[in-house]
């Protein structure tokens, strides 16, 4: 995990703070433990607590125990929560936005993230993504992907464009598409339908 700013969001202090922050904030309500964060976050867990600590000191989270195990949430009553939700949606939101969304939806086989908001995700410098594009293979309904689009540019403040590939087409590469989007940034989307 790099520990500079984030080119999504220049602006924030690590790429640790912004994945976290949109980890809590982009749920509201939802309360996760430090050793749950680490693992989604991506990070050792020695350093998500001393995010923590430093966000629940400037009231942006709240923290509670329940036995022995901390429980973190996003304030609701912390006064910047609106605006700093705002930026996070459109910065670091289209990963657990489209992840959300696409594993509500059959036939999905795999997703990616792909293009300018996976190049700045994945630490490529460069101008801030105008849309976010992604790719979905296997035989979904158009209808529900299209569903998917409508509620991810409400909740995100950006395009989205989908593109649908058979599971053969993706696994044989023979199109330049398909060729072009396995040589760049890919950020995979894991779907919870996917996970033990």
């Amino acid at each position: 995990m790099r520990t500079e700013s984030p080119p999504l969001a220049p602006y924030l202090r690590s790429d640790t703070q912004a994945r976290l922050l949109a980890e809590l904030l982009l749920k509201p309500g939802r309360a996760m433990s430090v050793t749950e964060l680490a693992k989604t976050v991506g990070s050792a867990q020695s350093v998500i607590s001393n995010e923590v600590d430093r966000l629940v000191t400037a009231s942006v989270l709240a923290d509670e125990r329940v036995g022995r195990t901390r429980l973190v949430r996003a304030n609701p009553d912390y006064r910047l929560s609106e605006p700093l939700t705002s930026i996070l949606a459109a910065t670091f939101g289209p990963e657990p936005v489209m992840t959300r969304l696409l594993t509500a939806i059959d036939g999905i086989d795999a997703a990616f993230i792909y293009g300018s908001w996976a190049a700045r995700f994945s630490g490529v410098a460069g101008r801030q993504p105008g849309d976010v594009d992604v790719l979905v293979v296997g035989t979904p309904d158009r209808a529900a992907l299209n569903e998917a689009v409508d509620a991810a540019e409400s909740e995100l403040g950006l395009p989205v464009q989908i593109t649908r590939v058979s599971p053969g087409a993706w696994e044989q590469a023979r199109e330049p598409f398909i060729r072009t989007i396995k040589a760049g940034p890919l950020v995979a989307l894991r779907l919870a339908k996917d996970m033990p």
